[in-house]
């Protein structure tokens, strides 16, 4: 591989942190966008069935790909700290790693589709209509799966080498060509929902190659195939504990957000579509902050591996420092404009009227949601994963017994005092933690630790 990637990082500073950050918040801006036209382009067919097949199929796939988000996460920290380690053959070797799994991922899935979506679609109410549209959809969408799951992977390596802007021109590539397509197959060739299905399949193989271009340097050498290296049983366990630790986290997250959704519907259609439309709010300000909490992945792995623990607690203070700042930017923005935005997203007087009486909520989110946030991207940075997802199962417990708690008394405001709950304790929790995190700075880098269960 060739010398560039272990290099001596630049000087810590906040041209540094906004360099990583800044691309990364405009790539997750893209996303909703082409959302709304895959929604907007099956709306145009001028029947109910298609919009319908198109969601439910996006929820399916897009859920079980959530699930290898610890792809990304995994080799983002593990790739950030042998560059601190200036191992360039191990930076090369974890690109293979990642491949691998998403090849080996990706064809798993394409074989288990019948089972794995007749049971998903079994879950959902939708008619018989949809539910044979949205397979169509399933079917043509699983085809890419490989490349859809190597982006992750392609992703957390150029994160860790702080090349976010390669990540942005991957996703406004994805992105834009997703949407031509979506204009050209289902409105000029009429090809409905299979057209809105291929035209993703093409976006995310050429997500894949453009990824791998940007990657190129580590073609050059022969790290990357370097077997013994790649297939090291011990480097091979590290990742799967690390990778392992992040995919229950997530799972545990998702229970949260599930859990969420279901308790609000007790409290009727109205209320439930009122939690729907404030949820957004929770996924801007996510996605918002994940520009600094990738940041705070890449530095915090580098000085990790470099065993430089001032620089170490440097990085974590700045990056943090970021997020606080924007965090009560986008509370003051909600607190301002939070109720046009609501208008924007519904027209219906009642949810309208009722989303309004929970904003202040919505309002408090970034703040209280700030520290998890900062803390989950320093940790991944750390590979401190068995950290996390032992944190987060204290989270989840604190949450249902909170709900459990304050529902019957305080209803629907009940329901999201919990969810802040959660937030809090995950940023208690994992503060509490971070001392050993430092800790880990000192000790011998020949030797990293794998946090084993």
């Amino acid at each position: 591989m060739s010398a560039p990637d272990a290099a001596a990082p630049p000087q810590l500073s906040n041209r540094r942190i906004l360099h990583i950050a800044v691309p990364i918040v405009l790539s997750n801006a893209t996303v909703p966008i082409l959302g709304a036209v895959d929604t907007g382009v099956v709306g145009q067919l001028g029947q109910a069935e298609p919009i319908g097949a198109v969601g439910i199929g996006a929820v399916i796939l897009t859920s079980i790909y959530w699930i290898f988000g610890f792809l990304r996460m995994g080799t983002t920290g593990l790739t950030s700290q042998a560059l601190g380690a200036r191992n360039a053959a191990e930076v090369a070797a974890l690109l293979s790693r990642a491949l691998i799994v998403a090849f080996v991922g990706g064809l798993a899935l394409f074989a288990l589709q019948v089972p794995l979506f007749s049971a998903a679609l079994g879950l959902s109410p939708a008619s018989p209509e949809v539910e044979a549209m949205a397979h169509d959809y399933l079917s043509i969408r699983v085809m890419s799966a490989p490349f859809a799951i190597a982006v992750f992977g392609i992703t957390g390596w150029l994160i860790a080498q702080e090349r976010t802007a390669a990540v942005l021109v991957i996703q406004v590539a994805m992105n834009g060509v997703n949407i031509l397509l979506d204009l050209w197959f289902v409105l000029g060739l009429d090809w409905g929902v299979p057209g809105v299905a291929l035209a993703t399949v093409i976006s995310e193989v050429l997500g894949a190659l453009i990824g791998l271009w940007f990657c190129r340097d580590a073609f050059r050498g022969t790290d990357w195939r370097d077997r013994a290296r790649v297939l090291d049983p011990v480097r091979l366990k590290r990742m799967a504990l690390v990778n392992g630790d992040i995919l229950i986290r997530s799972l545990l997250l998702l229970s949260i957000m599930t859990s969420f959704m279901f308790l609000g519907a007790r409290f009727g259609d109205v209320t439930l579509a009122s939690n729907q439309v404030l949820l957004q709010f929770l996924s801007i300000t996510a996605h918002a902050l994940d520009g600094f909490a990738f940041a705070a992945e890449a530095l915090v792995g580098h000085a990790l591996g470099a065993r430089a623990r001032p620089v170490l607690r440097r990085a974590a203070i700045m990056v943090s420092a970021w997020g606080v700042g924007a965090s009560v930017l986008l509370a003051l923005a909600f607190a301002l404009a939070g109720g046009a935005i609501i208008d924007a997203m519904t027209t219906a007087p009642d949810v309208r009227a009722l989303a309004r009486d929970y904003l202040p909520w919505i309002v408090l989110v970034p703040i209280t949601g700030v520290a998890c946030w900062m803390l989950d991207g320093i940790f991944i940075g750390a590979t401190r994963t068995r950290d996390m997802r032992n944190m987060m199962v204290i989270s989840v417990i604190v949450y249902f017994a909170a709900a459990a708690a304050l529902i019957p008394v305080f209803g629907n405001h009940g329901l999201w005092a919990a969810m802040h709950i959660s937030f809090i304790a995950r940023g208690v929790t994992l503060f509490w933690k971070y001392p050993g995190l430092e800790a880990e700075a000192d000790s011998p880098a020949e030797a990293p630790a794998v946090h084993a269960a």
